[in-house]
This record gives structure tokens, sequence and C-alpha cells, in this order.
């Protein structure tokens, strides 16, 4: 069974950096498209970025691009969201999520770490 646990999540002021880690177990992370997920209070879910699992291609929504990186470590079967110059839109619970190749949803997810830029 394959598992996700999220951390690195805290309270930042805005302009600062966070780094959250994203750990796999259970199966190899080489084999998933990973992604980051966002839902602050009162608003949808809404796709952060992505790894695809094959190509090394990534996406990112608007609102994260150039301050954003996602990385995956497949030795460590760990994914790693480097998030710079937040600010309090930036608040909120991340949750990492992963799907496998022949899927076309997200059917495994984290349990989520929360954010919060202060102003």
């Amino acid at each position: 069974q394959v598992q996700l646990v999220e951390s690195g999540g805290g309270l930042v002021q805005t302009g600062g950096s966070l780094r959250l880690s994203c750990a796999v177990s259970g199966r190899a992370l080489s084999t998933y498209t990973m992604a980051w997920f966002r839902q602050a209070p009162g608003k949808e879910r809404e796709l952060v970025t992505d790894s695809r699992w094959i190509g090394d291609s990534t996406y990112y929504a608007d609102s994260v691009k150039g301050r954003f990186t996602i990385s995956r470590d497949n030795a460590k079967n760990t994914v790693y969201l480097q998030m710079n110059s937040l600010n309090p839109e930036d608040t909120a619970t991340y949750y990492c999520a992963a799907k496998g190749s022949s899927e076309s949803a997200y059917a495994i997810w984290g349990q989520g770490t929360q954010v919060t830029v202060s102003s």
C-alpha cells in the first residue's frame, strides 16, 4: 500500500521561504506522477504543481510560477516543494498526491501540511 507523508509546513512572514517534503512509501516514486495541491479555507482545492513520471515535465499554476519549484529525489523516494517569496495568498493546507502511469486521477493523498504566511 502506497502512503504519502508531508512535512515542512509552518508559519512564515511575507517574502519568506519554506520547503515541503512528501515521503513516499510502499512503491518506487519513479513510477508515479507526483503533485502538490493546496486548499485555503472556503476555497476549492487547486493544483499547484506536478511532476510527470516520465520525461521530467512539470506544470505550475500561474499564481506560483517563478516562486515555487517541485523536485523529486527518486533515491530517497521523496518529493519536495520549494516555496519562495511567499505571500498571504499562499496560506493553505498543502497536500501531496500521486497517480500511476495508467491512472487519470490522483488516487493517493497525504494528510496535508499547513502553511501560513503572515503579512
